[in-house]
């Protein structure tokens, strides 16, 4: 009988840690996406640029967002410069429209605006709104484990599928437990690393893991940009609809 109950103990020891080992790289990017994209939000920000001459300039907006992170509308709150202007990006960044307050005119940017720098930071539109497309556009790879500040991490290695990428390689440290990444590393190839992208302040908001704060480092300019949230709830819905022009505008 004591043979028996030490056999079954250990199996049942061993069941319980098989999941956590089973899982793959594309599993746990599914789960990260699902906790970086929540199906809606309403948020208050604050930005801050640091240039590579060490000057500082800051923003500030209030950002509805829908559809899983699919569509975005920010308004911009501070400085008076360009209080009442607007921004919104539809299917994942890949359509993006800039409101003028001053001059009342919406124009439609060009597609590989994508690409170019949000309000002149260390994030690309892209960066902003086309994570939920890395399922799609890169093969993802589980390398192993790694603490990042004293948080145990899964570490994935994305590949792109396509040349036609702007990130040939992202490396992306995932908290074990909670799925919300720690840190994202950029590479412009697989050699070369562009940027990274540290979370930071992590919580618990309506059962999502919310990082407060994101931190962008460009180490080939030397400068870096930071988003920190000062107000934020999932408490809220969006029809597709209310991502228009007409909302854009008001």
């Amino acid at each position: 009988m004591k043979k028996w109950t030490i056999a079954i103990i250990l199996l049942l020891l061993s069941v319980s840690i098989v999941p956590a080992q089973d899982l793959t790289g594309p599993e746990i990017l599914d789960k990260m996406m699902g906790v970086m994209n929540p199906e809606f939000s309403h948020a208050k920000m604050k930005q801050t640029i640091i240039t590579t001459t060490g000057q500082t300039r800051t923003l500030e907006y209030e950002s509805f967002s829908g559809q899983g992170g699919k569509n975005v509308i920010m308004r911009y709150l501070e400085p008076a410069r360009v209080r009442g202007n607007a921004m919104m990006m539809t299917d994942f960044s890949d359509n993006i429209w800039m409101y003028n307050k001053r001059t009342n005119r919406v124009r439609k940017l060009a597609s590989h605006a994508r690409k170019q720098k949000f309000e002149g930071s260390d994030f690309t539109y892209e960066d902003m709104g086309s994570g939920d497309k890395w399922e799609e556009d890169y093969e993802t790879v589980l390398k192993g484990t790694e603490k990042v500040e004293g948080t145990d991490c899964y570490v994935l290695e994305m590949t792109a599928k396509s040349d036609d990428e702007t990130y040939q390689k992202l490396l992306c440290f995932v908290g074990q437990e909670d799925f919300c990444p720690r840190r994202i590393d950029y590479y412009e190839d697989p050699d070369i690393l562009l940027k990274s992208l540290i979370l930071s302040d992590i919580q618990i908001i309506r059962d999502i893991p919310t990082p407060m704060k994101m931190t962008m480092k460009n180490h080939l300019e030397s400068s870096e940009t930071t988003m920190e949230y000062t107000n934020v709830t999932y408490d809220v819905e969006y029809p597709e609809s209310f991502f228009s022009e007409q909302n854009l505008v008001r």
